[in-house]
């Protein structure tokens, strides 16, 4: 497992860094993690969705949908397999320290509350969040909550219906969160507040155009 906090502050007299360890910190001390979702700074080329905030990668086999308002602006992300499907969200976080641990522990104590089953797992982007939900219909549905802390950012991944239950049955939906980027803009913004997200120009106008007269 992978972990994705920051370093602890180095004094003088410790141990010098390696020369990987130097190489991968920036000027703000943040680390570049050993896998995605990655900050745009060190997010490898290729291709994907620019979507504002967040660009979405091209797996095969994973549809993406995308719900947007007159205006462009993007409401929610769902990317869509065989074995399930995972929507993707991203928030404003604090600059020195992760909000996963909080968030989750809110959403742990809501849902006992409310009676539902729900119950705390391990994976491989740290402590995730395991349960069952009621659909539209009444009937209920695995639910699974990934959470990932990166330098002022938080990215809440959903994982919807059978790869919610076991998540090897589509590697295809862990591979678009693995290669998912998050870009932070200079605003500042309050803790949570969900970051911007548009449709790409062409896209935008395709969708104004399909617009009931």
């Amino acid at each position: 497992m992978f972990s994705r906090k920051r370093p602890k502050h180095v004094r003088a007299d410790d141990a010098p860094q390696s020369a990987a360890l130097a190489h991968s910190m920036t000027s703000d001390g943040a680390v570049k993690p050993e896998h995605g979702p990655w900050d745009v700074r060190w997010a490898p080329e290729a291709a994907r969705l620019d979507l504002g905030s967040l660009q979405i990668p091209a797996i095969e086999g994973v549809e993406v949908r995308v719900q947007a308002g007159q205006d462009g602006s993007v409401e929610h992300i769902v990317l869509v397999s065989a074995a399930g499907a995972v929507e993707f969200a991203a928030f404003a976080a604090p600059r020195t320290e992760d909000i996963w641990d909080e968030v989750r522990a809110e959403m742990l104590q809501e849902m006992k509350a409310s009676g539902l089953s729900v119950r705390e797992d391990h994976g491989p982007h740290g402590p995730e969040l395991i349960a069952q939900l009621p659909d539209p219909q009444g009937q209920l549905v695995d639910v699974r909550y990934v959470g990932v802390d990166g330098p002022r950012w938080f990215v809440r991944a959903t994982f919807q219906g059978p790869v919610a239950a076991d998540a090897s049955a589509a590697p295809a939906l862990w591979e678009c969160l693995e290669g998912l980027v998050v870009v932070r803009d200079e605003e500042p913004r309050p803790v949570r507040e969900p970051l911007p997200m548009r449709l790409p120009k062409e896209m935008a106008e395709q969708a104004q155009n399909e617009q009931p007269q």
